[in-house]
């Protein structure tokens, strides 16, 4: 069984503004509401791709209730969300002019009674089970929250992923994650470096494994991905060549199609290369990728390098 956990999600209003003009009345020229959250895009993913998994995270008052609802009915996937008692579930603005802006709203605070209520279904996970901690951790809970939840897991033999940035993912090495996926920004901020090369960035992804995770993938935006595994294995895959309509759960998508390939017995090597194609067919599609889509990336093997 596969579970996400989204301990932040979010109702995403994207609003078209054109040219926004500062201190001005502005017009949106369109709106859409979404169901916001990366444990929520791994999910998606994976139902796209025919695969169960159980969405879980924390929600609050009316928009709450309405994330319930999106998930549930307009994205068909199965969750578990807990109800806290005080607060309402953020709302993130997406501003997409010329140049997107977001104002993302602040994280609920998360009661003892939601939180026992978390600890009672993570207990119920696995061997064997994979977990996704994915995004940022509401301040209620602190930076070394992750950390923590996997202590407690640590009898059991679960593959722990972690998409998160900073403290809240270095916090989690010293437990030994199956898989974590720092984009480049959030590499360098790690190391307090500039990566300018690709021997930069195989030095510290490296440094990464050496702290502790098992595999490291590091997302590249248009220049594609790295990956170093268990085993100091390398790969590189250039960016598939298309037309980028929202790069929204791209990386949620790349991890999501890493763990799909590796259940279904891909080698390393070529999960790593379907979970590139996930995340690139995502960022080419409107909503997360279908299973058509991303095959059809997968299967040109176009850009393939072996370091």
């Amino acid at each position: 069984m596969i579970y996400t956990l989204s301990l932040n999600p979010a109702l995403d209003h994207i609003v078209g503004t054109g040219d926004l003009k500062l201190g001005e009345t502005n017009r949106m020229t369109y709106e859409k509401i979404k169901a916001g959250g990366k444990g929520i895009n791994v999910t998606n993913l994976l139902k796209n791709l025919g695969e169960e998994s159980l969405a879980l995270g924390f929600v609050g008052g009316f928009t709450g209730r309405e994330l319930i609802q999106l998930v549930r009915d307009d994205l068909g996937l199965d969750e578990k969300f807990i109800k806290v008692k005080e607060g309402f579930t953020r709302i993130n603005v997406k501003i997409k002019g010329k140049v997107e802006t977001e104002i993302n709203g602040p994280g609920l605070d998360i009661d003892k009674d939601a939180l026992d209520k978390l600890f009672e279904i993570i207990n119920t996970i696995e061997d064997g089970d994979y977990l996704f901690l994915s995004g940022s951790i509401p301040d209620s809970l602190g930076d070394d929250f992750y950390g923590k939840l996997m202590d407690s897991l640590a009898d059991k033999k679960i593959k722990i992923i972690v998409d998160a940035s900073g403290p809240s993912l270095t916090k989690t090495l010293t437990h030994r994650p199956y898989l974590i996926k720092p984009n480049l920004r959030e590499l360098e901020g790690i190391f307090g470096v500039k990566i300018n090369t690709k021997d930069d960035l195989a030095t510290y992804a490296r440094k990464l494994r050496e702290m502790g995770a098992e595999n490291v993938i590091v997302s590249l935006g248009g220049d594609g991905a790295y990956m170093i595994n268990k085993d100091n294995e390398e790969y590189f895959k250039k960016a598939y060549q298309g037309k980028i309509i929202d790069t929204v759960g791209s990386g949620d998508s790349m991890v999501g199609g890493f763990v799909y390939g590796k259940i279904h017995e891909f080698t390393d090597e070529e999960a790593f290369k379907f979970a590139v194609a996930c995340g690139s067919a995502t960022a080419f599609s409107p909503t997360i990728a279908s299973k058509e889509e991303i095959y059809n990336l997968y299967e040109k093997g176009e850009g393939y390098e072996n370091n």
